[in-house]
């Protein structure tokens, strides 16, 4: 079933029908591939046809759950692996040490390849086939190309990679065992980003780029349907989501606008963005109430979400301005101590933009502007098996004794503790 009507430029407001492939991933009217475009659904027709009480008797545990809301015309391209459907954890014994009552925790590490970016390359991986494409190609810092390699795997495609040579070397590895043929560029992400999309019109592939490729934000959008759905339906109050190029923030709030038009959920949660500090275009374009951006060298720890020139701007500001939201900063030494924290508080383990989000939560709560009543839901991106040296960094070097249990018994009295 695919009910789109079409799709519409960020930028210009310029309209486009369903079969115009032409303009299948940006407008013509804007330079340098710069005319985003959304994609429109037949709100009318889909509510007939589609009521959320029906989602109890799903065959689906995944994403495709919503498929009436998602761009696909052939559901026999899906994929086998299971993306979605990821748990939500109300983190009491987390939310307590926050003074928060309704604190959740989105695991999205929870997903095939360890990351939030299997839901849009899943949609990449469907369309691609639809298309009659063979060969996928993107440009990542790690998350969505794995992501992009292993879905793409699974369905018999191959994939092109191109990957800054600075990539953790776990998130490489991942690529290689999936098959995929993995370019690392020695070179920013964003130079990664021209080179893929420069090669995908040279060899003609089909081009996942985030930002670029609009069906790469109805993918990540499923994120909001789960969490509205495993709340019961009722919207929380606050959704917290670390940002990069800003396609995850702008998906999420594309899923909420799909839910609102549908009245399936009855308010607009506010979305916080969270930066780094070393990567915050797009907190300095809010603070300065514009969309025109000062591209920066991004430096930060939290290489998933290290970016100097945001791709997907645009939606991703929006998504705060128009929610009554805000972006926050953090710094990587607070990403450093989130991921300590929420590990410990609630067992999930993140990598450093994973555990971002969460950093914009404590700092919320020491500037005062989230009540203790208020329902809050972090997005957790990425396992924090994807980045072990950050997880080394955040926790210390572990102790090392000899075997022998008076050595043992004079570490613990040092230490201070014989707890388990």
């Amino acid at each position: 079933m695919n009910n789109v009507l079409g799709y519409r430029c960020v930028l210009c407001g310029a309209e486009y029908t369903p079969d115009a492939f032409a303009v299948a991933y940006v407008c013509p009217n804007h330079p340098d591939d710069t005319g985003i475009l959304d994609v429109r659904y037949d709100y009318e027709a889909i509510g007939p046809q589609f009521a959320r009480d029906e989602l109890h008797d799903s065959p689906w545990h995944s994403m495709w759950r919503y498929l009436p809301l998602l761009p696909i015309g052939h559901p026999e391209y899906i994929p086998p692996l299971e993306v979605g459907w990821t748990p939500l954890y109300h983190a009491a014994r987390l939310g307590r040490v926050l003074g928060l009552n309704e604190l959740y925790i989105k695991d999205d590490g929870r997903n095939p390849t360890a990351s939030f970016k299997d839901r849009a390359s899943a949609v990449a991986v469907v369309k691609a086939q639809e298309l009659g494409y063979n060969v996928i190609t993107t440009a990542s810092s790690g998350n969505a190309a794995a992501a992009l390699a292993g879905l793409a795997a699974s369905a018999g495609l191959s994939t092109v990679i191109f990957v800054p040579a600075s990539a953790p070397e776990a998130k490489v590895a991942q690529l290689l065992i999936y098959g995929a043929t993995v370019v690392l560029v020695e070179g920013s992400y964003d130079q990664a980003f021209d080179l893929c999309l420069a090669a995908s019109k040279e060899f003609d592939w089909y081009c996942r780029n985030t930002a670029y490729n609009p069906f790469m934000s109805e993918g990540k959008k499923t994120v909001s349907f789960e969490i509205c759905e495993q709340l019961g339906w009722e919207a929380p109050d606050k959704i917290f989501v670390a940002v990069g190029d800003g396609c995850i923030i702008g998906g999420v709030h594309k899923g909420l606008r799909d839910l609102q038009a549908l009245g399936w959920i009855d308010r607009m949660p506010e979305i916080i963005g969270v930066q780094a500090e070393g990567s915050d275009v797009l907190a300095t374009a809010w603070e300065r109430g514009t969309e025109q951006l000062e591209p920066i060298v991004a430096r930060t720890i939290a290489d998933s979400i290290s970016v100097g020139v945001p791709r997907d701007a645009v939606k991703a500001l929006r998504a705060v301005t128009q929610t009554g939201g805000r972006y926050v900063r953090v710094s990587d030494d607070e990403i450093l101590e989130a991921m300590r924290v929420l590990a410990r508080g609630s067992g999930v383990f993140a990598e450093p933009a994973g555990a971002a989000s969460f950093a914009g939560v404590q700092r919320a709560r020491r500037e005062g502007w989230i009540r203790e009543d208020q329902r809050v839901v972090v997005i957790v991106t990425g396992n924090g098996l994807k980045d072990i040296k950050s997880a080394m960094v955040a926790t210390g070097a572990p102790y090392r004794v000899a075997p022998d249990l008076n050595v043992l018994r004079a570490l613990l009295a040092r230490i201070g503790s014989t707890d388990a």
